[in-house]
Order: C-alpha cells, then structure tokens, then sequence
C-alpha cells in the first residue's frame, strides 16, 4: 500500500494498480485497498472500473467518505449527473466541513437544472475563497437559468483579483464590460510558454463556450467547447467540459 501510494503521488497509475492489487490479494477485506485502487484507475480516466472498486470499498466500510466522493466524481464524469450529487451528499453527510469548499457539487446542481442550490453553493464557496472568477460564472450561470440574464448580471458575485490569465477578462465579459475577442486576446499577452498558453486557452475557450450557450447561440457555444478538446489540461474541469459539450449537442 505504501508502495502504491508513493506511485500514485508520482503519477504513475498503472504501478499504482499492479500494487493495489496485491495489497488487496494479500487482504481482500481492506477497504483502502480498493479506495487506491480506484483512484489509480481514475487517474487512468477508465471511470467504468473505478466506480467498481469505489462500490467495493463503500461495500466493506459504509463510513467510507472519501469513496463517495471520488465516486461521485466518476459518476459526473460519466454524465450520470444525479448519481453525482446522491455520492456528493453522502460525503458531504460525513464531512459536514467539507459542504462550503464543494464546488463540484455546485455544477452537478446546474446540469441538473437545480439552480437555486447551485447558486447556494457557490455563494457558499465564496466563503472559501473570495478570488476565484469560476465561482461567481457558475453563480451567474445558475441564476441566469432561473431568473434570466439581466438579473443574474446585476447580481453578479464580486471577486478578484483572481492572478489566472485570462480570469478577469472573462469575469468582465460576463459582468457585460468586454467582448468576446477581448478574453482571446487576454491569452497572449505576456508571451507565455506553451504550457501556460495552453491552460490559459482552455479556459478561454471552455468559458466562451458558456458564455456564447447563454446568449442563445449554440454553434458558437459547440465550437468553443470543441476547441477545449484539443487542449489537454487535464483535471476536473476538463471533464466538465466534455460533459457539457455531449448534453448540448443532444438537445
């Protein structure tokens, strides 16, 4: 188990699982066992099978708070959006502290059209960290389906500075003081290295792609959110991203 975890710190998920699976040979009925061996098979992004031996360690130890949460994290990533917030409220059940902080359960809210307890939440969030532009647009976006546009801009959240290029652009297009081009052109400046010009990028495009959704027009939404496909960041919002992309072009 050690040796496992040392792995996963490392990145290396495939060493991680051969571990985790002797550790649970050795011990079948070590909930922990199954937890690390989900996770590296999160990091792998092979959800279908983390799920599984998330569902094992929940099995073995019901008290398992870290599990649900990690489970609930693989379930949206599925698009399986209510079993996301079912495993959220179970961990969050158990680590009451934790109900601030958690954002992600905030945007399973709004993919499940329950605005008003998205807006909740990242109102909550707010108490957290009062800097992050990504919390006051998921607040907007929230209240914007449920009480419209105009409202939900007047009412928008007041944060900041928030140092990631380009965040306070884009906090100014949805705030309706700048363009769209404004936050594409934010991305450069500074001449920054491809690593950053490509997270910078992402986040460009995977908001315009928000924004533009909105606003009433899908073919710019659905392009901007193409484009964050060709960026691989990686992390949470990444699946976001993906997620969004699926349900638009199903409606």
């Amino acid at each position: 188990m050690k040796k496992a975890k040392i792995a996963l710190a490392k990145g290396n998920a495939n060493t991680a699982l051969d571990l985790a699976g002797q550790a649970i040979a050795e011990d079948p009925n070590d909930d922990k066992c199954y937890l690390l061996r989900g996770t590296a098979y999160e990091l792998l992004q092979r959800h279908t099978e983390a799920i599984q031996e998330f569902d094992k360690a929940i099995a073995l130890n019901p008290k398992a708070a870290e599990a649900y949460d990690r489970r609930g994290s693989e379930h949206f990533k599925l698009g399986h959006i209510r079993k996301s917030i079912d495993d959220f409220d179970k961990f969050l059940d158990l680590r009451p502290e934790a109900k601030p902080g958690h954002w992600k359960r905030g945007i399973s809210y709004y993919y499940a059209g329950r605005f008003d307890d998205g807006r909740k939440q990242f109102e909550a969030y707010q108490t957290v960290d009062q800097s992050d532009v990504e919390n006051a647009v998921w607040r907007f976006l929230c209240m914007a389906r449920a009480v419209g546009v105009d409202k939900a801009r007047a009412d928008m959240l007041k944060v900041g500075p928030d140092s990631r290029v380009p965040m306070m652009r884009i906090y100014s297009l949805f705030r309706g003081q700048a363009k769209p081009d404004d936050v594409l052109d934010a991305v450069r400046q500074g001449e920054p290295k491809e690593e950053e010009l490509t997270q910078r990028l992402f986040y460009a495009h995977l908001y315009l792609g928000l924004y533009f959704e909105v606003q009433g027009d899908k073919k710019k939404a659905l392009d901007h959110l193409a484009a964050t496909e060709k960026l691989k960041t990686g992390g949470y919002m990444g699946d976001v991203a993906r997620v969004h992309r699926a349900l638009l072009e199903k409606q």
